[in-house]
């Protein structure tokens, strides 16, 4: 409710700190055919090095860190933006498969701020007999 103290913009500028604020993760796109699940994620400005991919029996976990390109120090004050919009840190995302990874044959690449990785499906598929008793 705005006050008489209060400007509508008042408003808008709470509604651009909280979208600030918002966490956000990298768009992703998931396809599936016989033989794999292939995941890309977009992460543009992130350091190869800083990505990271692991992989249980049916989840990929893949995680990485975007730095800043302006260090913190004092004196690099007069070289830090006017206004950023970039986000930074560190974030990580899962992806729940409806059937088995083949953990050692994934692979992952990262070209023009895109990460591929390949998980291809578990071909052997476990299968318990239970004895019913009475």
């Amino acid at each position: 409710m705005l006050t008489l103290r209060q400007s509508p913009y008042d408003l808008f500028e709470r509604l651009e700190q909280q979208v600030l604020n918002a966490e956000r993760v990298p768009a992703a796109e998931v396809h599936e055919n016989d033989q794999a699940y292939t995941i890309t994620l977009e992460l543009p400005g992130v350091d190869k090095e800083s990505i990271e991919v692991k992989a249980t029996d049916r989840t990929l976990l893949i995680s990485a860190q975007r730095r800043s390109q302006h260090p913190a120090s004092a004196a690099a004050q007069d070289k830090a933006p006017l206004h950023s919009e970039f986000r930074y840190g560190t974030w990580s995302r899962s992806f729940t498969f409806p059937g088995g990874l083949q953990r050692d044959a994934l692979e992952a690449h990262y070209r023009d701020g895109l990460l591929t990785v390949t998980a291809p499906k578990a071909q052997t598929l476990t299968t318990v007999n239970v004895k019913v008793e009475s």
